[in-house]
């Protein structure tokens, strides 16, 4: 394979990489992974810190000794998923093939990737929440500002007034959230970083609210193999029993998305002994881990 073929293979990779974290609403977990340590094939190791309290000084013989732990929690990762394609070398025009093949991968990860990513998280977050019983109860068409504002106070009687959260909404929330004559007093713009990029977003007291799609905000996901009948074209749905998501809010911190494989394979026409065609293999190896010191201030309503 050629140098530039390999220079495009990375640089496609990079462009891919970016383009899943800047389109997932939660791509900014991945700024919470950068200490994680991979120790084999699928578990890494994500630090968590414990401290003693204050105790009392005692004048003649002085400071009560305390402890620092510092302990590497194992953490095994479950979502190693994988696409493959080919174009054949005649479908590409006079702009070449690395741009077709950009656009026709970009779509991919934008319509594909990105909505399975989020699934995955936000479900795995909000079940975390509903099996601890954090949970939020109330009638949006009446309450979502209450219930939105009740979610972030359980959050901050928990980890303080000073730690920055996150609010998921679905789209019933949503909706009632901007009929709400409350929040509309109180809802301002505020900056949200999510890795290289500076966002925009809807801010209530310094929480971040990020709609999310109905589709990305069920309880519980089955992602399709690719391989058995009825599920060849991939992909993810949600159970038959799975309830819809309509609120969930953490603090930014406390759940790391952990990415030990993300990359793009690429082998030009020359080098495909399949068929006359570029080939192109996407592969995404995953999971989302939610830190022990910050998981009793995740809240969730789910109906």
């Amino acid at each position: 394979m050629s140098i530039n073929v390999l220079e495009f293979a990375q640089n496609m990779t990079k462009e891919l990489d970016k383009a899943a974290e800047q389109k997932a609403v939660t791509g900014f977990l991945a700024d919470n992974a950068l200490r994680a340590r991979f120790v084999g094939a699928n578990k890494v190791l994500m630090p968590e810190v414990e401290i003693s309290g204050l105790g009392d000084y005692d004048r003649d013989t002085g400071f009560v000794t305390g402890t620092i732990t510092v302990s590497s929690t194992p953490y095994t990762l479950s979502m190693d998923r994988g696409r493959s394609f080919q174009l054949d070398r005649e479908d590409h025009d006079e702009t070449g093939i690395a741009n077709l093949a950009g656009q026709v991968m970009g779509e991919f990860v934008r319509t594909r990737v990105v909505p399975e990513v989020d699934a995955y998280c936000l479900s795995k977050l909000s079940a975390f929440a509903a099996g601890k019983s954090q949970t939020i109860t109330g009638d949006p068409a009446t309450e979502a500002f209450a219930m939105l504002t009740g979610a972030i106070h359980k959050a901050q009687n928990v980890v303080g007034y000073d730690e920055e959260l996150v609010a998921f909404v679905n789209s019933l929330m949503w909706e009632n959230l901007q009929k709400s004559d409350e929040l509309t007093r109180y809802l301002e713009v505020a900056s949200f970083r999510k890795g290289e990029l500076n966002l925009q977003v809807r801010s209530l007291n310094g929480v971040a609210i990020l709609p999310v799609p109905d589709s990305r905000m069920k309880s519980a996901y089955d992602f399709y193999d690719g391989v058995t009948d009825g599920k060849t074209d991939g992909g993810f749905t949600p159970q038959a029993e799975a309830k819809d998501i309509g609120l969930l809010v953490l603090p930014r911190r406390a759940a790391s998305l952990v990415k030990k494989t993300e990359q793009v394979r690429t082998f030009d026409p020359a080098h495909n002994p399949a068929a006359d065609a570029w080939k192109f293999d996407y592969r995404l190896y995953y999971d989302v881990f939610i830190k022990n010191s910050l998981s009793k201030a995740i809240f969730t309503y789910q109906y």
